[in-house]
């Protein structure tokens, strides 16, 4: 593409949230479901759920797959847990974010089929982007939703999407994220150095925030859980992505900052993430 693609910047995004009134309660700040958590993944959907939580939304809800599932998170008791099918089905949901830790078994696709029908918004990643990108017929409901849709693919998920390489991915960012949301009807990031989105309303842009230090597990899962709180929060999508996206990699910014590169967990990038958003706000 010969025209300049314009980077999200800090005062961009901050505007897109406003302060709360003083007598607001948790009522006004959306309901999140985070379904995932098949055996041995359950920590995916608990990562994505607590930066939902600490990020904002007022009331989050975990749905886990794994039959030998927690009945309650020790480190973040706010939340509430709950087989998927069950947190699928609770009422007046927001947001649903799919596919963290999700699995591939005929359970997962059952999740994903439902969530695809309902009229909450979405927030797809990891094995829900890998079971679209297996299922033409779930491709073909997500380009028929008439609720908003975000995916959140790394090149090799984008490949699977679009049957190319991940090479090839990476050799035109740009036009595989422009790809993916024509194709998907949906608003996209496609992960990795300087990350690409693509909003809803066709416009994309490069984030630049970010670095080395984040290449560890559950990063993604952190950012799904930003997404979906913001949406919660009355953003539309489109704003809700640059602002997650922007925040996620300024929030490991802080960290290298202060000497945390090798070792940067997405547990610090939740709790930097919170108090970054709270310094914008205030200002």
């Amino acid at each position: 593409m010969g025209t300049r693609i314009p980077a999200i910047t800090q005062k961009q995004v901050a505007a897109f949230l406003k302060p709360r009134p003083r007598d607001s309660h948790k009522g006004m700040f959306g309901a999140v479901a985070v379904i995932g958590g098949a055996s041995s993944m359950v920590g995916a959907p608990l990562l994505a759920a607590r930066a939902a939580l600490k990020l904002g939304a007022g009331c989050v809800h975990v749905g886990l797959l794994a039959n030998n599932a927690p009945a309650v998170d020790l480190l973040q008791p706010e939340l509430m847990l709950h087989g998927a099918h069950d947190a699928l089905r609770l009422p007046k949901l927001d947001v649903l974010a799919i596919g963290c830790g999700m699995g591939h078994d005929m359970a997962a696709q059952k999740i994903l089929y439902e969530a695809l029908k309902t009229d909450a918004a979405l927030v797809l990643d990891a094995d829900a982007l890998n079971l679209l990108a297996r299922r033409p017929d779930l491709q073909d409901d997500l380009r028929a939703r008439k609720a908003s849709s975000v995916i959140t693919p790394h090149p090799a998920e984008a490949s699977r999407l679009l049957g190319i390489s991940t090479e090839q991915v990476q050799a035109a960012r740009t036009e595989t994220a422009q790809q993916l949301a024509d194709k998907l009807h949906c608003a996209v990031v496609l992960k990795g150095a300087d990350s690409v989105c693509v909003t809803r309303a066709g416009k994309i842009y490069v984030n630049k925030t970010g670095n080395p230090g984040m290449s560890s597990p559950g990063m993604g899962d952190v950012l799904t859980g930003m997404i979906a709180a913001f949406i919660a929060q009355g953003l539309d999508a489109d704003q809700a992505l640059l602002l997650a996206v922007h925040l996620h990699g300024a929030a490991g910014d802080a960290l290298a900052e202060k000497g945390i590169s090798i070792g940067m967990t997405a547990t610090d990038v939740t709790e930097w993430a919170r108090w970054l958003l709270n310094q914008w706000l205030s200002n």
